[in-house]
């Protein structure tokens, strides 16, 4: 019950905004297991296989922890935030001429998101979508 309050305290907006993945801040077992004085390993133990149910869905506990990065106004965000933008970006785009992953990272960095190409790579292959070449539609 400890845990699932300090979850909800941290991410008060996504509940909320009725389950807006980019109002998730970034969140790690550590910053819990501090707010709720337990071992690392106990809120681990607690996330795992558990489940909260909200008006819009079920939820596991492990998908509120996520890592975090800091955008160019010194704010943290998400990675989800990222993903978000990346899939976004990719279902948008010309199948003639997809986004290559450099091009994706040019996207990031004019909302203000400092990533390397590589994270852009890993962040898409998460995903599950495929480079720009084999997106290709004639």
């Amino acid at each position: 019950m400890k845990t699932m309050q300090a979850i909800v305290q941290r991410q008060h907006e996504f509940f909320i905004e009725g389950g807006d993945e980019t109002k998730l801040k970034p969140m790690i077992l550590k910053d819990i297991a501090t707010q709720v004085e337990l071992d690392i390993s106990t809120i681990s133990r607690v996330a795992n296989s558990k489940y909260v149910e909200t008006d819009f869905g079920i939820i596991p506990l492990k998908f509120f922890f996520s890592e975090g990065l800091t955008n160019d106004d010194g704010e943290e965000v998400s990675n989800r935030e990222i993903k978000k933008i990346l899939s976004n970006a990719i279902g948008q785009e010309d199948k003639v001429k997809p986004l290559t992953d450099e091009a994706l990272m040019d996207l990031l960095k004019e909302k203000g998101y400092n990533i390397a190409r590589r994270t852009v790579a890993k962040y898409r292959e998460q995903l599950g979508i495929p480079v720009a070449r084999l997106r290709k539609e004639l």
